[in-house]
């Protein structure tokens, strides 16, 4: 990288603020569930900054992120590897499809592209949605593929993960790991192919440098944060919020560039708050509902076993 590149990066250093403290926020979120960086920031900084040139800094502050998230959760990793491994082989090809998209797409297309497809993976996320998924099962590669062609355009790729981890049935630390790892992989690689296709700017570096400082505060006082709360409620609320921003952005959009006529621009931020309303009320509703006393126990399957067979 030339010094009169540097130089340029420096000169325009510098963000608006509301991009900086939802960054720091995002990172908060991603030192106490393992993932939502992106996801949290992305709808706000597109606002502010085209796909081309907000993609290429996200990547290369988020390689400083997953370095020090493998690092926090590096205990974990012998034990997933061998669990994640084809899906990340599969991802490999679709962060090359995804680099030669963003490349050859314009920004507001990449943008609407972005809001449709992030919006219905946060809703299952703030719903919980849970399918057990067999390790091995043919479905990885295609994910994997799936996965590294939205990262690669989008820089996103925490919902689809924490939905397949997630139905994989992983302790929470082995889901700490096994996110880390796909996650800093993807990084590295999507910001060699940038490299190689000369997609950074001085501004793409400069937005780098002004999130970077975010992410080594956010990360530990949401390893710090999570402590004190219940990780799942703390989960649900964050993918609430952020289906919200994804979807006052889609909103902004869909207004702004005329593509549905007045007022019915905002109905997808309207629908988006109906769901949210629905999800968490019954969520907390289902949790603040007591045990009835006329339930007999719970058994484990083999005790019951045993009961069953004297």
């Amino acid at each position: 990288m030339s010094w009169q590149f540097l130089q340029s990066a420096q000169s325009a250093f510098g963000s608006d603020p509301t991009v900086v403290l939802v960054a720091l926020a995002a990172a908060i979120v991603n030192g106490a569930i393992g993932y939502g960086f992106s996801t949290l920031l992305v709808p706000v900084a597109l606002l502010f900054y085209p796909s081309q040139v907000l993609n290429p800094g996200l990547v290369l502050a988020e390689i400083a992120l997953n370095l020090m998230a493998v690092l926090m959760n590096r205990h974990g990793i012998p034990r997933v590897f061998r669990r994640i491994l084809p899906m990340l082989i599969g991802s490999l090809p679709g962060i090359a499809f995804g680099i030669f998209f963003l490349k050859t797409t314009s920004a507001d297309s990449l943008r609407l592209i972005t809001f449709v497809v992030l919006l219905p993976l946060v809703l299952l996320q703030a719903a919980g949605f849970r399918r057990p998924l067999r390790p091995g099962s043919p479905v990885e590669v295609p994910a994997g593929f799936a996965i590294g062609v939205l990262y690669s355009c989008t820089t996103i790729s925490g919902p689809p993960l924490g939905l397949l981890f997630n139905n994989q049935g992983l302790a929470r630390d082995d889901f700490r790991a096994a996110m880390s790892l796909f996650r800093v992989t993807q990084s590295v690689v999507t910001s060699l192919g940038y490299l190689g296709l000369s997609i950074y700017s001085p501004q793409s570096v400069s937005l780098s440098l002004t999130i970077l400082p975010c992410i080594l505060v956010g990360i530990p006082l949401g390893r710090l944060l999570v402590r004190a709360l219940d990780a799942e409620s703390f989960r649900r609320l964050c993918m609430a919020f952020d289906a919200g921003l994804i979807s006052f952005s889609l909103s902004r959009l869909l207004a702004v560039k005329n593509y549905l006529p007045g007022a019915l621009a905002y109905a997808p931020m309207g629908l988006v708050a109906l769901i949210n309303l629905r999800l968490l009320y019954s969520y907390f509703r289902q949790r603040s509902r007591p045990e009835s006393p006329l339930e007999p126990p719970h058994q484990a399957p083999a005790a019951a076993a045993q009961e069953n067979s004297a």
